[in-house]
């Protein structure tokens, strides 16, 4: 198990490697595609393995491994998985077309394999220092892709995004400091107190005024890397500004890897002061993040800043989910955040498709995609309807899930104004992606393919559809695997 705990680190790196050797985004787009499946694998090996209940505890705490490291590796080398396909036809076009120079194509691919490793080994530590570590090593990673075309308006995307993001990572630092401080009573070495399987077992012996204070540091923290209600202003900038399949990791992926540390930080608060504390406020960034965003979607005009905002809005019932608790919330809330990693990477690798046939990124000059480009048309369409949490998707299922957890709660007002939310979102969103995909015929000439072979069209058309069959499944069936791992993932943390 260590083994394949090193090695589905490494294996992102390979694209960085090859870069050593070429720079040209035919072949490094192909390492890149396979480095990603054979990440998948290996990350899903990972996942059935702890699946069952079991812990992997090494290096004093560095390296460790429960249920839901492992649900957490599985989601996002999935992501990574999809991503790396999407960026190996992105970059052949955007070279091909002259977009792109030498340089940015290397650039791209270290940083993409750099960002991806880091976030995959967030997952497998321990030691909530070494997290907060890994985390920002993303940050670092990732604001590159951001800022990697060098116009001034991605420039200053990235410079607004390493900037807001790095501030906030400071905040969840003094967190993690804070969460020190309250294990200073508590036996063991001092490399143990910020050890999460010794935190958790002492979590009764923390101190209760300096854990509040930790939890709350570590949400606003962490939650400005997940881009919660106000902390998210660094989020739709970024997202559209990034290539496309960057901007399908930082949303799918990315995001995630910071909530994944609010929900370790919950565990202990919860575990200690009893759940209502750390429930009530996340309820409120939850809320906010989810009213944010129906806000902007419903204004719509740059399409890419259309599912960047959608993110906020996902994040934000991942928060209430949380909030709600219970065995129902929970469920919800890791279910959900699988189901929007997929849909949501479906989404930005159907944009920049959009980007090479359009040229543009605002929604009201695109419109007859359907017609145009069949496979992009209905993968839009389609991702759309998903994501806004239409049946027979996954997303319906696990929203679903987080209504039921919220009645359960007897919270009928929240889950009312939730409801009404959700459907604001579902007009907006599905209705601008049709305006897309079935409106009349463009203005501005498409007659340029977006790839020039069929190899390249297949290989962009490949994990639009993954994506969406995985979509469909999740709707209609959860496997008995997945359902053990969730539930011993909630079991990890309650």
């Amino acid at each position: 198990m260590i083994a394949l705990a090193i090695i589905v680190v490494l294996l992102p790196l390979a694209p960085a490697l090859a870069t050593a050797v070429t720079a040209r985004a035919r072949p490094l787009g192909t390492v890149a595609a396979v480095s990603g499946l054979a990440t998948l694998a290996v990350a899903v090996a990972i996942a059935v393995d702890v699946g069952g209940g079991r812990r992997v505890h090494a290096l004093g705490g560095f390296l460790y491994l429960d249920p839901l490291s492992g649900f957490f590796l599985a989601t996002i080398a999935l992501v990574v998985a999809l991503a790396s396909a999407g960026s190996a036809s992105y970059l052949r076009a955007e070279e091909h077309r002259g977009e792109l120079r030498p340089l940015q194509v290397r650039l791209y691919f270290i940083f993409f394999a750099v960002f991806a490793s880091m976030m995959l080994a967030s997952f497998e530590t321990g030691n909530l220092g070494l997290l907060w570590v890994l985390i920002e090593a993303s940050t670092l990673a990732s604001c590159v892709l951001v800022g990697l075309e060098a116009k001034p308006v991605s420039l200053e995307a990235a410079w607004k995004y390493i900037i807001i993001s790095s501030f906030g990572v400071t905040i969840a630092l003094v967190g993690t400091l804070f969460l020190y401080f309250a294990a200073t009573g508590l036996p063991g070495s001092a490399s143990e107190h910020l050890t999460w399987p010794f935190l958790f077992a002492h979590a009764h012996g923390l101190s209760a005024q300096s854990l509040r204070l930790a939890f709350l540091l570590a949400l606003i923290g962490y939650g400005t890397k997940v881009g919660l209600a106000p902390m998210h202003t660094w989020l739709p900038d970024a997202h559209s500004e990034a290539p496309s399949p960057a901007s399908a990791m930082l949303s799918a992926a990315l995001l995630n890897t910071g909530m994944y540390a609010i929900m370790r930080f919950q565990a202990l608060t919860g575990a200690q002061l009893g759940t209502h504390y750390a429930a009530r406020i996340l309820l409120i960034f939850g809320f906010a993040s989810v009213i944010v965003g129906a806000l902007f979607i419903v204004l719509r005009g740059n399409y890419k800043r259309l599912f960047a905002y959608s993110s906020v809005e996902h994040m934000g019932i991942i928060a209430i989910a949380l909030g709600f608790g219970g065995v129902l919330g929970f469920y919800g809330a890791l279910l959900h955040t699988l189901t929007h990693a997929i849909g949501k990477a479906v989404l930005f690798l159907t944009s920049g498709d959009l980007v090479l046939r359009y040229r543009t990124r605002l929604i009201g000059e695109v419109r007859g995609v359907l017609s145009i480009t069949p496979v992009t048309g209905a993968a839009l369409l389609l991702g759309a309807l998903a994501v806004a949490g239409s049946p027979p998707f996954g997303l319906f299922l696990s929203e679903f899930t987080i209504i039921r957890a919220g009645l359960a709660r007897s919270s009928i007002v929240l889950v009312a104004l939730l409801l009404v939310l959700l459907a604001i979102v579902f007009v907006a969103l599905v209705g601008a992606a049709a305006g897309m995909v079935l409106g009349g015929a463009p203005d501005r000439p498409t007659d340029e393919p977006a790839y020039a072979d069929r190899s390249g069209r297949l290989l962009a058309a490949t994990p639009l559809v993954a994506g969406l069959t995985l979509l469909l499944l999740l709707g209609l069936w959860i496997p008995g695997g997945l359902n053990q791992l969730i539930m011993n993932s909630i079991h990890a943390i309650s």
